[in-house]
């Protein structure tokens, strides 16, 4: 398999971009293509995965299924994001759902491939303790936030963390996900989230429009996020 830079999984996924493009389509040769249709299993918790899993095209869910059946959304990967390298360092099954969000195209490395490149690409191990310590802060951050804030703090907190556009003169975000699951990550029911939201509105704070939020008065989200902290 070969690729272009910036193209194929191996182009894109900062895992692999610190090597040459030479290393890169050296790597790209252990690549084998695997596709899931919007709604289908990637893995299931107590699966066997022994292959890295760099996702190409599409987005996917990683979520926790408790034993009531409620299901909290921990992550979405998007295209250059993967998974599987806990069971690669540790051999230990998951624990969670990996779920297509929509079609999804994703490269899969065989661990025992990937430890040969490991060994000869040594700057890969290191990109991969990188992005799993990233994981790490990220997932303390919400655990903080879900322990220390009422909705209405996390909900504000996320709405300023989402990359934003100027749209005529108006600060504009995109919810990049469903809103159930939203609310799923922020750890309340959809119709709560719908309640904060109408409140956010009432208050002058943004204006709703579709999967599109304007953020009309930034101060003041700002402090929602702050000042509703005990």
């Amino acid at each position: 398999m070969t690729h272009s830079p910036g193209t194929s999984c191996v182009g894109i996924v900062p895992l692999f971009s610190g090597l040459s493009a030479e290393e890169q389509d050296e790597v790209a040769r252990h690549a084998r293509p695997i596709s899931r249709k919007r709604g289908e299993a990637i893995h299931r918790p107590g699966d066997d995965v022994s292959h890295l899993l760099v996702v190409h095209k599409g987005r996917v869910k990683i979520s926790h299924l408790s034993p009531s059946g409620h299901e909290q959304l921990l992550r979405v990967l998007e295209p250059g994001d993967f998974i599987g390298e806990a069971a690669f360092v540790t051999g230990a099954r998951p624990d969670d759902w990996a779920t297509a969000l929509a079609d999804v195209e994703l490269c899969s490395f065989d661990h025992s491939e990937l430890g040969t490149l490991v060994a000869q690409y040594p700057d890969i191990a290191v990109r991969m303790l990188h992005t799993v310590t990233s994981r790490l802060d990220a997932a303390e951050r919400l655990i903080a936030d879900l322990t220390s804030a009422d909705v209405e703090a996390r909900l504000a907190g996320y709405l300023i963390g989402l990359p934003t556009t100027h749209s005529d003169g108006q600060l504009v975000v995109h919810l990049p996900l469903a809103k159930k699951d939203i609310a799923s990550l922020l750890g309340t029911t959809p119709e709560t989230l719908s309640r904060k939201l109408a409140a956010f509105t009432d208050a002058g704070l943004i204006t709703v429009r579709g999967s599109e939020v304007v953020i009309t008065d930034p101060v003041g989200l700002e402090g929602a996020a702050d000042s509703t902290r005990p």
